[in-house]
């Protein structure tokens, strides 16, 4: 049986990301380029479940959009597919230490967020593995006091930070790890998004054994994806934002949407409401990749069915 995928842990270690972001700041790019590029063959030779998730992506993506790619996707395309997911690590580490330039990034749709932050609402912002998120740090550059934290659930959460701390100390964005919906964590996130601060979960990769879940379609194809973001909201009393950063040309499109002003879980229909709203959340991720097929880092059998529905309706550990 395929394991979930957090329990495949963490590919990338802190001494390799710190070497790499050393070669790129002595040498340039081209330089890490040629560092990096052995290493993302390696890797892709010696990955068989990364190597078919990504193949299996691409080639649903092809069948769900079929202008995308040339022909179907294969070998050729799975090996430009983790490239680019190489080449954003670096665009991570250079957002996140304020190096990565401004000019190359485009922002849309932000202003009503912003506008809600100085009124003092916060809000969920339900994110995907697509991109380099992280350049929502230049955003939270333009207004002193923009607050965003990013819920995980795992146990790394203090080693990122530290490294968030080195490369900029003033960060606006932190990593906040949570291991249940309790409610005393329901109080804290309460707190913070009533001062106007924005709690970032991902809503494409479903939490660990025993949280709700979501049914919906995406591709084509039966998928679950985390009911987390929707039943927080509607703990909490908050809109639900959407926010992608895929590669533009040379550099980031991020873009932010409003996908709900307030979320209603009726009781009795609780299930259909969450599955609703989640499905809209596919669709919009749906959209987005068609625009940038190579953006989606989900390297694990996403696809593949599992059991982790709750049967309460209480809000489940964050995923990321």
């Amino acid at each position: 049986m395929a394991r979930h995928w957090a329990e495949l842990g963490e590919s990338t270690f802190v001494g390799g990301t710190w070497l790499l972001y050393g070669v790129h700041r002595l040498f340039g790019r081209w330089p890490f380029r040629l560092c990096l590029y052995p290493v993302v063959l390696v890797y892709w030779l010696g990955s068989p479940v990364a190597r078919r998730a990504s193949l299996q992506y691409l080639r649903r993506l092809h069948a769900h959009a079929p202008g995308v790619f040339d022909g179907e996707p294969g070998v050729r395309q799975s090996l430009r597919h983790f490239a680019c997911f190489a080449e954003t690590l670096l665009d991570k580490m250079l957002a996140i230490g304020g190096r990565y330039p401004r000019e190359r990034t485009r922002f849309t749709g932000y202003e009503p967020m912003l506008a809600a932050a100085e009124a003092g609402q916060g809000g969920i912002i339900a994110t995907a593995h697509m991109g380099c998120l992280e350049l929502m740090q230049v955003a939270a550059g333009w207004r002193k006091g923009l607050a965003v934290s990013i819920l995980v659930h795992t146990a790394h959460a203090r080693r990122f930070n530290r490294i968030l701390e080195r490369l900029d100390p003033g960060a606006g964005v932190r990593l906040l790890q949570v291991t249940d919906f309790s409610p005393a964590t329901a109080m804290m996130l309460a707190d913070r998004v009533a001062a106007g601060e924005f709690i970032a979960i991902a809503g494409d990769r479903v939490p660990v054994a025993g949280d709700r879940t979501a049914r919906v379609r995406f591709l084509g194809h039966p998928a679950e994806l985390p009911a987390g973001p929707y039943l927080m909201a509607s703990v909490l009393r908050c809109p639900v934002w959407l926010l992608s950063c895929q590669h533009d040309g040379d550099g980031y499109h991020a873009r932010i949407e409003l996908l709900a002003g307030k979320v209603e879980l009726p009781r009795g229909q609780r299930q259909p409401a969450i599955d609703a709203l989640a499905g809209r959340f596919a669709d919009w991720m749906a959209a987005r990749l068609r625009e940038s097929p190579y953006d989606w880092f989900n390297f694990y059998p996403f696809w593949k069915s599992s059991d982790h529905v709750r049967s309460d309706d209480t809000p489940p550990a964050p995923a990321r």
